[in-house]
């Protein structure tokens, strides 16, 4: 938000005719009715008003991301082979069997970081989309914090990959022990990876929008 000169209320930056770069951050004056498409006079970047269809592309990548969420809890992340006997086991299932062999720091780092938070970066999102489709002016302040939560704590979801990834890098007993990742690893890296895409492609602006009509 900004205040022009010689004006008692606050405009948004789009009102005031400014756009900013999502590259560089440098507030650029928008020329005549082209609040679409510019190019950054600094970083040469595309800039854009509100980013287009913000609304719909991440509506459609937060209902991607649960329904990857899905095979991602029910299927096995690892499949560990010893002496002609396999066992197979889930992300939950994994976080018991560190619990019941002494190792409740790495359960909690895995559940909270595999668990905790992909579900709850996908219902800020949900959350975010809903008021923003119902045009509220409440909050403002705290969505805004929320979404800058979801951008920040996005990237650790990858914990339990890097796990599984360590654990097949250092068992390498061959006849003895194998481990190899579960289907359920792919389907987790797809719902990180798609919220991740979905937090960058809601449009924050648009919380403040209802403040100015």
């Amino acid at each position: 938000m900004t205040r022009l000169p010689g004006s008692i209320e606050n405009v948004s930056a789009m009102q005031a005719g400014l756009v900013g770069c999502h590259s560089c951050d440098l507030l650029s004056k928008i020329k005549g009715n082209d609040h679409q498409m510019l190019q950054c006079p600094r970083c040469g970047a595309s800039l854009h008003s509100r980013k287009t269809n913000s609304i719909a592309r991440t509506w459609a990548l937060v209902i991607a991301a649960f329904i990857f969420y899905v095979p991602a809890m029910v299927l096995p992340i690892t499949n560990v082979s010893s002496l002609g006997v396999s066992q197979s086991d889930t992300i939950m299932s994994g976080v018991v069997l560190f619990i019941q062999t002494g190792s409740w720091e790495i359960a909690l780092v895995i559940f909270v970081a595999s668990i905790i938070v992909p579900m709850m970066k996908l219902f800020i999102l949900v959350y975010l989309l809903i008021s923003v489709q119902q045009k509220s002016d409440k909050r403002m302040r705290d969505r805004a914090k929320l979404y800058r939560l979801t951008e920040f704590v996005g990237r650790w979801s990858m914990v339990d990959i890097y796990v599984v990834t360590i654990l097949i890098a250092l068992v390498n007993l061959g006849v003895i022990a194998d481990i190899d990742a579960g289907p359920a690893a792919f389907y987790f890296a797809a719902v990180v990876i798609v919220t991740i895409f979905a937090a960058r492609m809601f449009d924050p602006r648009l919380i403040w929008d209802e403040m100015n009509d």
